[in-house]
């Protein structure tokens, strides 16, 4: 198989910054190992890692807790998000991509295995849209799980956010809604992603995966603004992602130690990274709450 994404840095740094006691990465993807879970070519590519890798990444950045999101179609169930849930210890859950017909197929199955959550995207070819969202939102409010948005540009928010704002499921932005260094501070769909936030409390932003958005590159300078300017309107509204394996990049990949220092460097105190990192997505995906 040939692959056209980068992959991870094998060698993560441990980061400077300890995060708080049961942390949580909430973006992160598994592909394999092929050897083990083959895949069809045609229906995405990615970058063959296990479980192993993954955890190995974590416990050197210090993180206990994980959220993978179903990587491409698998024509049913994700048997490798199954897979490193079940070997978790209860550490790790899952987000689906499935139309509502296969969730409520396997519904049970997911319940059981610690499911929180499903994606739309405009982005991803062959996923689910985003015209799905209202046939999706009864389910996921009765279930108490997300829906992930995973837009192409942030400007697409314009004209979603009257639909979101019908809504009282919990709504998360991935990669900070797509917002890129080039949009500004006062873009229409940047406002826009901080007046849901700000107005709401029902939609959520996910902050990953800002190295693939800035246009400077490392040391990615230029996203902080877009991230400061979300951890000042609604901590209590944030989660942060690794994107680990970082697949569809292009670009140089960075190391996972270095990105969450860049992490911990905005969100510059105790209390702001407890909330962000252990209190939000405990409360968004099931995890026990800290005590």
């Amino acid at each position: 198989m040939t692959d056209l994404i980068n992959g991870p840095d094998w060698h993560p740094k441990r980061p400077k910054f300890q995060p708080p006691p049961l942390s949580c990465d909430t973006h992160a993807h598994l592909y394999g190992p092929y050897t083990r879970f083959p895949i069809d070519p045609a229906k995405g590519d990615g970058p063959d890692t296990s479980y192993e890798q993954y955890r190995n990444m974590l416990d050197v950045l210090g993180v206990e807790r994980a959220v993978l999101v179903q990587a491409r179609d698998y024509g049913g169930i994700d048997q490798v998000t199954v897979d490193a849930i079940e070997r978790s210890e209860g550490r790790i859950r899952g987000i689906a991509a499935m139309p509502r017909d296969a969730i409520e197929r396997h519904l049970d199955f997911l319940v059981e295995k610690n499911f929180c959550g499903i994606r739309l995207s405009s982005f991803s070819p062959g996923a689910v849209r985003l015209d799905q969202l209202e046939a999706m939102a009864p389910l996921m409010e009765e279930l108490g799980w997300a829906t992930l948005i995973h837009l192409t540009d942030i400007e697409e928010i314009i004209e979603l956010a009257p639909r979101i704002e019908k809504l009282s499921a919990n709504i998360i932005f991935d990669h900070l809604a797509r917002v890129r260094s080039h949009n500004t501070l006062d873009s229409p769909g940047f406002r826009t992603l901080l007046a849901l936030l700000r107005d709401t409390d029902h939609c959520w932003a996910k902050i990953c995966s800002w190295y693939r958005l800035s246009r400077s590159g490392a040391p990615y300078d230029d996203m902080t603004p877009y991230a400061r300017a979300l951890i000042e309107t609604r901590p209590d509204r944030l989660v942060w992602g690794t994107n680990w394996p970082h697949p569809n990049s292009y670009i140089a990949t960075p190391n996972d130690g270095d990105l969450l220092d860049q992490f911990m460097n905005w969100a510059d105190d105790n209390e702001t990274r407890q909330q962000i990192l252990v209190d939000n997505p405990a409360r968004l995906f099931g995890f026990e709450t800290p005590a």
